[in-house]
């Protein structure tokens, strides 16, 4: 496994200069870490000014979080994102802080009563981890480490055992038990070789349904080898940015759907050897999986488009009344859905318990006859009288 890239014949650690860094950058503040990016709402003016100073991102995130939802924030920092957030969720919801940095975390914790008695709700915590293994608690990690000593290759055997078991029986997070997963242009300082396991550990933690929203740094071509050779543009958001088709298909590929850009900067944030990099913001969905039932449910995609695909493949063409299953009218109908406001879903005229549905077989392009939906035995008139079928400013 390569750990380290080099340069002008010198060998580096990412992991190590990214660390670096960001602990100066939480001692003396940093401008060239971050681009400039305006916050919703009047969220900041609580906040002290050092949490403001050196906390270092690319977009805002949170202005997608809503109220009551349990939020984990990769790579909090000194806790601006997530002291917004504890703004935005209320005392019905949660945020947790995720970060590696010491110096970070510091801050971070360092406000944590103050904030909570300004908005009247102790609901942010801060945990040390790396945000591409969110199951091993550093915390205590390090506590382990300071009464075991890693002396011998033995005692590194009893050390990484020692790692398995906390993460099995005492998880940093858990499992499907975070609505959404934020980060502020952090996931382009995770080492090249680590950014898969970050984006199956992003889905893990989700519930289903959940949702991440990810501002980041990305590039339009690939970086150059310069670039890439280069610590100070790794530990400075540049040389590990996503090439941006690829950062969309990172989420596709760990299983995400409804996959979407929230907002993508027009002017580049910096260009360096003719590679534009710029700030994106994404936002994708968990819970595609599970069986597919009939229980004669039919949508009408409204357009503009002449048909669309999901990332399950279906295809849906425009004004038909496509048939489909029990997960994907679930998927595509309910009021949070990143595709609700393009469907017009057909519920069936009686309902089909679910122990009761069949299997359904998910087609492309299957056209659902109105009968099936309405049931062959359908027979009804009904003529309502003295009703407009139009208001008085439109036309029939």
């Amino acid at each position: 496994m390569v750990t380290s890239q080099s340069f002008n014949s010198v060998t580096y650690d990412i992991e190590k200069t990214v660390i670096d860094r960001y602990q100066e950058g939480a001692k003396v503040q940093q401008p060239s870490l971050c681009c400039p990016t305006e916050y919703e709402g009047n969220y900041l003016e609580i906040l002290p000014q050092e949490i403001i100073d050196k906390d270092y991102g690319c977009g805002d995130p949170t202005r997608y979080v809503a109220k009551g939802e349990t939020v984990l924030d990769l790579g909090s920092g000194t806790g601006k994102n997530c002291y917004i957030l504890a703004q935005k969720v209320g005392e019905t919801g949660q945020v947790i802080g995720v970060d590696f940095n010491d110096e970070m975390l510091k801050i971070a914790r360092k406000y944590q009563q103050d904030i909570a008695e300004k908005i009247g709700a102790s609901n942010t915590k801060f945990v040390k981890g790396k945000i591409q293994d969110l199951t091993l608690d550093l915390d205590l990690v390090e506590g382990w480490l300071k009464s075991h000593p890693i002396q011998s290759v033995d005692d590194l055997s009893k050390f990484e055992s020692e790692c398995d078991r906390f993460r099995e029986n005492s998880p940093l997070i858990v499992d499907d038990s975070i609505d959404v997963v934020i980060s502020n242009c952090v996931l382009n300082l995770v080492k090249p070789e680590d950014k898969q396991q970050l984006f199956e550990e992003l889905y893990r933690v989700l519930k289903r349904g959940g949702r991440a929203i990810i501002s980041d740094i990305v590039c339009d071509e690939d970086p150059t080898q310069n670039i890439l050779n280069d610590p100070d543009l790794w530990s400075g958001c540049i040389a590990g940015a996503f090439r941006e088709d690829q950062f969309l298909k990172m989420f596709e590929n760990a299983g995400f759907y409804g996959v979407e850009i929230l907002k993508r900067e027009e002017t580049p944030w910096q260009v360096i050897d003719g590679v534009e990099f710029r700030s994106m913001t994404i936002r994708a969905y968990k819970g595609k999986e599970g069986p597919c039932l009939e229980r004669k449910q039919s949508i009408i995609y409204k357009g503009p488009w002449k048909q669309v695909q999901d990332d399950d493949g279906h295809t849906f063409c425009r004004g038909e009344r496509m048939a489909v299953c029990d997960k994907t009218y679930q998927i595509l109908t309910r009021a949070e859905s990143p595709y609700q406001k393009d469907i017009i879903g057909l519920p069936p005229y009686q309902e089909i318990a679910l122990e009761e549905a069949t299997e359904f077989s998910c087609k492309n392009k299957a056209i659902r006859h109105p009968k099936e939906t309405k049931g062959s035995n359908y027979n009804l008139t009904e003529i309502k009288e003295n009703i407009d079928c139009c208001t008085p400013e439109e036309c029939c």
